[in-house]
């Protein structure tokens, strides 16, 4: 086997993503998982976590990065602790009006 340390980045994400799904959860929460990545890692993981949403898991993912974010049905822009815009992104979504 593989320590942790000997894993890419990439491998790594997939291995957390791995370690959460172990309780079937309904709900997983994604905080910057493709921060650490080159192109092709962020791709994959991203394809990793739409797939799962697809699969009708709820997905809550936290980025700075545009092109991530554009992965999502939906985004919730929030600054300085406050909601700035909240909007659906992709046909059936839906936004919630604060």
């Amino acid at each position: 086997g593989h320590s942790p340390t000997q894993l890419s980045g990439g491998q790594q994400q997939r291995v957390a993503i791995a370690r959460a799904l172990v309780a079937t959860p309904s709900l997983l929460l994604a905080d910057e998982p493709t921060g650490n990545l080159d192109t092709q890692s962020s791709r994959e993981i991203m394809d990793i976590l739409s797939g799962l949403n697809q699969d009708g898991m709820t997905v809550i993912l936290v980025t700075h990065e545009s092109d991530v974010a554009a992965v999502a049905s939906r985004e919730i822009v929030i600054k300085d602790g406050q909601v700035q815009s909240d909007r659906a992104t992709k046909p059936g979504s839906q936004a919630v009006e604060a």
